[in-house]
């Protein structure tokens, strides 16, 4: 097997997540908003319905992914690592927010000109308010059921949530460990396992905690465990008892109430176990194009829904309204949305993700 990647190296298999689960987050958007997808519907519509419906679940992807990332950078031995977790944990807010800011402007302004060319549609947000737009900088408008400025920035707000759930739950087993003079490393798993097994039998069966991120996490967490269950160094005889009880419990969970999207979470749970186990997690794909899509993957999820809609817009007001352009405006839209991402990845993620790192070393990697 292979050593584990240093802090500021990137992972392939992770890249090829990422770039897989952003392509499908913006096919399903183009799918679910109209109204170019509805032409399209009369000449694919089973795979039409298939992005628009099954696709989303995508995000299950990323929140295991997070998980796993979280704990490689926040606590790569099973003990936090920072001396300072609120320091840290406004680092993650300035390295997240900071680009998603920037494009709620982009948003705003997308809309806006869509609204010229398109002006009553469904998928048209309605002009923000000051309030609105303060609360999604703050990362609330999930808790406190703000309108959305675009569509899919409600997994940013969880995201954050996540983070900070976890480095909260570090926190406390250090303190309990240096109180009691032992090592962190399993009351840190077992805390953790148990906010799995809430989340799993409880939190994420009941419609209404979909704001909170209790309610996400069960993958969340399972992609934490997971790392640190097969983790270079981890003893593996234990990493394989620990890795056998999180998929009978998840198992459990869902012979009591099946999810499709705890069933994909459990999956991507298990594929990445194999890959750092193995050692691929490290070195395959070799494709320069997948880890340039893993790269710009957060500013593609933050641009896609705002381009996709002037793409919309534009083909509504000067296309022929038949089948065959509409899906040529969808596949253009497509693109669009991916070069948008790399520009806006190049121009202001970057410059903007470095305000975050002048003084302290950076995350290991984006969580997204």
């Amino acid at each position: 097997m292979n050593a584990p990647a240093s802090a500021g190296e990137r992972l392939p298999f992770i890249d090829l997540l990422k770039a897989v689960g952003s392509q499908l987050i913006v096919l399903h958007h183009l799918a679910f908003y109209g109204p170019m997808s509805d032409w399209t519907h009369q000449l694919a519509p089973g795979l039409v319905a298939w992005f628009s419906q099954d696709a989303r679940m995508a995000v299950q992807v990323f929140l295991v992914v997070a998980g796993f990332l979280a704990a490689r950078s926040l606590a790569p031995d099973g003990g936090l690592r920072t001396r300072s977790p609120g320091k840290q944990l406004w680092q993650r807010y300035v390295r997240v927010a900071l680009p998603y800011i920037a494009a709620l402007f982009v948003a705003m302004l997308c809309t806006e000109l869509a609204r010229q060319w398109m002006a009553q549609h469904d998928s048209l947000p309605a002009p923000p308010g000051v309030w609105q737009f303060v609360m999604h900088a703050l990362l609330l408008h999930t808790l406190l059921d703000v309108d959305s400025l675009s569509a899919g920035v409600w997994y940013v707000a969880i995201d954050f949530q996540l983070y900070a759930l976890l480095l909260g739950l570090l926190w406390l087993v250090r303190r309990a460990a240096r109180r009691d003079a032992k090592a962190p490393g399993p009351g840190v798993q077992a805390l953790v396992a148990l906010g799995v097994v809430a989340s799993l039998f409880h939190f994420n069966r009941e419609a209404g905690w979909d704001s909170w991120a209790l309610y996400f996490f069960g993958a969340y967490g399972l992609g934490a465990l997971t790392y640190w269950s097969t983790r270079h160094g981890a003893a593996w005889q234990t990493g394989r008892w620990v890795m056998a009880a999180l998929v009978a419990m998840t198992l459990v969970a869902l012979v009591i109430d099946f999810r499709e999207r705890i069933a994909l979470a459990l999956g991507v749970a298990l594929l990445l176990a194999c890959a750092q186990r193995q050692g691929w997690l490290f070195t395959w794909p070799r494709s320069r194009a997948v880890a340039y899509l893993g790269r710009i993957s957060y500013s593609v999820f933050l641009l896609n829904f705002p381009v996709a809609l002037v793409v919309n817009a534009l083909f509504t007001r000067y296309g022929n309204a038949d089948p065959v352009t509409q899906t040529v405006g969808v596949l253009l839209a497509w693109l669009a949305c991916n070069l948008a991402g790399a520009l806006f990845h190049h121009a202001v993620e970057q410059r903007l993700s470095r305000v975050g790192r002048r003084r302290t070393r950076p995350p290991a990697l984006s969580a997204h």
